[in-house]
């Protein structure tokens, strides 16, 4: 029998099952990994709160990712932990996004993170500018950020010289009211200078201008100079925590609107920001003939009680010969304080205008600004009773002529009048009144015997037969001439006149004393003796 040849089956029903398995299985890997979001790489300093599989990623209180491992840098001085995202959430990893953990934190200038206390701590996620690049690694904030990049306002730089009490989250105030906060502080590279974060909520941003001033409101501000005394005292929450305001001085026109990342100085008060917009074109050398002991640098320079300029230095370098004794004083003056038309005839070079003024009398004097203090400031005034004087050059500087101030002027005068009082002959003159009286005490012993001779002569029986109008009259005669005896009232009524003469000398010559070695006792009186006066004991009057 021939055998029958038969094709061989190709298909059979038992590859189903793992072609199944291979199929389930290919989905399987390909969900795993289409699952898997990004992962991004961020450092810490620790990793207090952070546990793999357990603290969440979130951004804007949405979880966006989970912690998935957490590990030592190679160096053990930092902490690596890596996030892994939702793969929707890829666009979150660029330049300049931040990461920070939430955590309860309490500050002087804030209280956060108290919802963590039940439901644990977490990474929060602040994305960077949409514009920046994808990246992976990050460098945690240790701090979370004041406000959110996305979050609509204005934000500036700030510098100072000193940081102050101004930390981050320190409030920023316009006309005493919030508006923004400091987000950062830090110290340049250059070690001089301290810069500042700042942020200006939306609705007051352009409350900003391109000449708006900054300044620190932090702390008690207690100031005294020439004029007077200052205290400014800020909010309690600025006390506490610091704070910033700002605000165009006035005199200015407000600019355009403040540019976002736009730079501003931060000056420590207020009266430092409203200096700022001074600009001194005009400088003068003054030189005064007498001490300028409580004149200060930054001074006021005034014309009649307005301030046109300040007072640049104090130096004995500007004088040309050594045995010059004058103090020079160099002033500086903005034009832009003054009237037009006098700022451009002072500006111009050909102008003689400061030089008739000169002949008309405007000189430089010292006047007291504070006789608390002792402060002093320049005066700029005209004296119709001046000497003849010219504007003169010491080196490149103009020289203005100058007057003794009225304070030094009374302070020659009485001098003058008390050397003349001290050069009276008072010594010699006591002595004279003391032997006047000594003749005065004899010649009434003398005038008395006399009397009581004549009334020994007036009993003699014989002087009885005289008329009896020469009785009288030598009655009335005794009577006037007992007044002059040492009990009588005229006696009496000398010496006391000359005791108060005495005692007026004395006094005279302590005043004349007490003037010569402290001249402005006159005004401000000699020191207490520190001794108490005693008071009467309570309920004995």
């Amino acid at each position: 029998m021939d055998p029958k040849f038969r094709a061989a089956q190709r298909w059979n029903i038992v590859w189903v099952v793992p072609i199944i398995a291979l199929l389930i299985g290919s989905w399987m890997i390909y969900r795993n990994f289409s699952s898997k979001g990004p992962v991004a790489r961020v450092g810490f300093e620790t990793a207090d709160g952070i546990a793999a599989g357990k603290t969440d990623v979130r951004c804007r209180s949405v979880k966006v990712g989970i912690v998935k491992k957490v590990s030592l840098t190679d160096d053990l001085k930092a902490v690596l932990v890596t996030l892994e995202l939702d793969p929707e959430s890829e666009g979150l990893l660029r330049e300049g996004t931040h990461f920070w953990v939430v955590r309860p934190r309490v500050s002087t200038t804030d209280v956060s993170g108290l919802g963590t206390l039940l439901t644990g701590a977490y990474i929060e996620l602040d994305p960077g500018p949409s514009q920046g690049g994808i990246i992976n690694d990050f460098m945690g904030l240790e701090t979370p950020l004041p406000t959110n990049r996305n979050i609509p306002g204005r934000r500036l730089v700030l510098t100072a010289s000193e940081a102050g009490s101004l930390v981050a989250g320190s409030p920023i105030y316009y006309r005493g009211l919030d508006v923004g906060r400091i987000e950062k502080r830090e110290l340049d590279a250059d070690g001089r200078t301290v810069t500042y974060d700042a942020f200006i909520r939306e609705e007051f941003s352009m409350l900003v201008k391109e000449n708006t001033r900054f300044w620190n409101t932090s702390g008690i501000d207690i100031s005294a100079g020439a004029d007077g005394f200052k205290v400014r005292t800020p909010s309690l929450q600025a006390m506490v925590s610091g704070g910033a305001t700002f605000g165009v001085p006035e005199g200015l026109q407000a600019g355009k609107p403040a540019a976002d990342g736009m730079s501003f100085t931060l000056f420590t008060d207020e009266d430092a920001a409203n200096k700022s917009t001074f600009n001194p074109t005009i400088k003068f050398l003054l030189l005064f003939e007498q001490s300028v002991r409580g004149l200060s640098r930054a001074a006021p320079v005034e014309f009649r009680g307005i301030v046109i300029g300040r007072v640049a230095d104090i130096s004995l370098d500007y004088l040309r010969q050594a045995d010059d004794s004058r103090i020079p004083v160099l002033i500086e003056i903005d034009p832009t304080l003054l009237r037009r038309e006098t700022a451009d005839k002072l500006l111009s070079p050909d102008s003689d205008f400061l030089q008739s003024s000169v002949k008309q009398g405007l000189r430089a004097a010292l006047k007291a600004g504070n006789l608390l203090t002792g402060a002093l400031f320049v005066d700029l005034d005209y004296y119709k009773e001046a000497a003849p004087a010219e504007i003169g050059m010491t080196g490149d500087l103009k020289t203005l002529p100058t007057v003794s101030s009225g304070l030094a002027q009374l302070e020659a005068k009485v001098t003058a009048i008390l050397d003349k009082v001290q050069a009276l002959p008072i010594d010699e003159t006591m002595k004279k009144f003391a032997d006047a009286a000594d003749e005065a005490t004899r010649t009434m012993v003398e005038l008395k015997q006399t009397v009581a001779a004549g009334r020994k002569t007036l009993d003699d029986p014989e002087f009885r037969k005289l008329p009896a109008d020469l009785r009288e009259s030598l009655a009335k005669l005794d009577k006037s001439i007992s007044s002059y005896g040492p009990e009588g009232p005229i006696q009496g009524d000398m010496l006391r006149t000359l005791e108060e003469l005495r005692a007026a000398l004395r006094a005279l010559k302590a005043v004349s004393t007490t003037v010569d070695e402290k001249p402005n006792s006159l005004l401000f009186g000699r020191d207490s003796s520190g001794n108490p006066i005693p008071k009467a004991p309570s309920g004995k009057r």
